[in-house]
């Protein structure tokens, strides 16, 4: 009966302790109840903002176009610290070009110092009198260009030995004439008056007379006659007075080229039929050279024009010793060159799609280079036809200009690949601009490898293949961030010269 006394004293003392507090405690609410009230408004308005943070956050990705991407989202919130509008007008100043981010095959070249050269043997042809005379007509001037068939000189002969050569030629071809009269006069005549001994001896002397006018006709051809001149000779019965040199035909054939076969071409007095064989008939050869005049004396083999032909040329690098494994690696596969030529514009012209056609197997003693060839196809830059019917072409690359090739050594694939003016520098960081609506975010990547030219920048998923980026005019948006966030910036930083 004690126990249980006990048991339900201690039950009030209880209660009696939770009322007694209870009591105090609302007796000084003044005190805390502020307090209390002021940390929960807190809380509720914190909730609220980051309901609100999250869902523009999720209307900005909206809004960006990456839903092609397997990639999924960059992890870049916008910042308007990071984040660069352009008018249209800035992005016309600094020359703004947008394009796709792709994997490619990025190629290590080799740059070397290179000019451009003659092809030995091929560009230059020298044109010479092949027989003594006096230059009568000089139909061409220096500097045109020729056409096939074009008539360039008139040499009145006065060599000795080919007057005479002629003159033993027709003079063979006149008894050889009398001699088949007089063996077709005894044929005809009865065999029984006749005898058959006279007819065979008179066509053994036949055959001796050939063999004379074969051999004649070889000696003609010596001196310089084509077959088409002593066959003239021979059907006229008349001496060559005058010698006629001719401009090759176009695809390079000279033997021809002294006493060509090609008739004199008349040309229209029309213009719009010159026009039409000017553009018809543009033979590479242009007068280089013209050493001789009108009225002149010249000997046999006497050089009279140089004509060339700048329509291939070839490229000359020269390469180091050290770098002779490489290079014959570029060139056993068959991997492209390319050539810089700098000019007046502001982007230097880049001649792509070259090949290296040989690769010299000597090493200059002085210089310890390397000289490798490679071919380059010129272009006509302007062709002009005056009214005296000359005709004039301008080309594009000429021998003695100097660039620089860049020979492929070795080839990345499956790299991302950028212009050198599409990543601006600060510091240890590179940065490349993402477009991103009307505005462009400032991304940082890392460049694995960069030349004059170009950049490679590692696949790390600070831009991915499909992006839209600022291909050049990084340097200048970088500096108008710089300008925008009100600091300073030093306007060659990040400039590649």
């Amino acid at each position: 009966m004690r126990f249980q006394l006990r048991n339900i004293s201690i039950k009030w003392y209880g209660l009696i302790a939770v009322l007694l507090i209870s009591g105090i405690g609302w007796g000084v609410r003044d005190t805390w109840l502020p307090f209390v009230k002021l940390n929960i408004s807190s809380i509720i308005k914190q909730t609220e903002g980051n309901l609100a943070d999250t869902e523009g956050k999720e209307d900005d990705h909206s809004g960006h176009d990456h839903a092609s991407h397997d990639h999924g989202d960059h992890g870049h919130a916008h910042d308007e610290s990071t984040s660069l509008e352009l008018s249209d007008q800035a992005r016309r100043n600094i020359g703004l070009s947008v394009g796709e981010v792709k994997l490619q095959t990025y190629e290590r070249t080799l740059n070397v110092p290179a000019m451009i050269v003659e092809r030995p043997g091929r560009t230059r042809i020298q044109v010479a009198t092949p027989m003594t005379g006096i230059v009568t007509q000089v139909y061409i001037i220096k500097g045109e260009a020729i056409r096939p068939g074009m008539l360039m000189f008139k040499i009145r002969l006065t060599h000795e030995d080919l007057v005479q050569a002629q003159t033993k030629f027709l003079q063979i071809l006149g008894e050889l004439d009398v001699e088949n009269r007089e063996i077709a006069r005894l044929e005809k005549i009865t065999s029984g008056i006749v005898a058959g001994k006279v007819v065979l001896e008179r066509k053994y002397s036949k055959q001796k007379l050939e063999a004379i006018l074969s051999a004649q006709r070889e000696a003609l051809l010596l001196h310089g006659l084509s077959d088409t001149q002593v066959a003239q000779i021979e059907t006229r019965r008349k001496l060559l007075r005058e010698l006629s040199i001719y401009a090759p035909s176009s695809d390079g054939k000279t033997d021809e080229l002294h006493l060509s076969r090609f008739p004199l071409r008349q040309v229209s007095s029309t213009s719009e039929d010159k026009i039409s064989q000017t553009r018809n008939h543009v033979s590479p050869y242009v007068i280089q050279e013209l050493d001789v005049y009108k009225g002149q004396s010249v000997q046999s083999g006497q050089k009279l024009c140089v004509l060339a032909d700048f329509s291939e040329l070839y490229i000359e690098g020269n390469a180091f010793e050290q770098d002779s494994n490489e290079l014959h690696l570029a060139a056993r596969n068959n991997w492209a060159v390319s050539a810089v030529r700098q000019s007046n514009q502001q982007q230097p012209e880049i001649i792509n799609r070259l090949k290296v056609v040989y690769i010299a197997n000597e090493v200059d003693p002085s210089s310890r280079s390397m000289h490798f060839y490679v071919g380059l196809t010129n272009e006509i830059e302007r062709n002009k036809e005056t009214d005296d019917d000359h005709q004039f072409i301008d080309w594009k690359y000429k021998p003695g200009q100097r660039l620089r090739l860049r020979v492929s050594v070795e080839q990345w694939k499956d790299k991302i690949v950028l212009p050198i003016d599409a990543v601006a520098q600060e510091g240890a960081e590179f940065y490349a601009f993402l477009e991103n609506g009307d505005h462009f975010d400032r991304v940082p990547v890392h460049v694995e490898y960069s030349d004059q030219f170009s950049v490679v920048i590692a696949n790390d998923g600070s831009i991915f293949p499909g992006d839209a980026i600022a291909l050049s005019g990084a340097h200048q948006m970088q500096v108008a961030l710089k300008n925008k966030a009100g600091g300073g910036v030093d306007p060659h930083a990040g400039h590649n010269h």
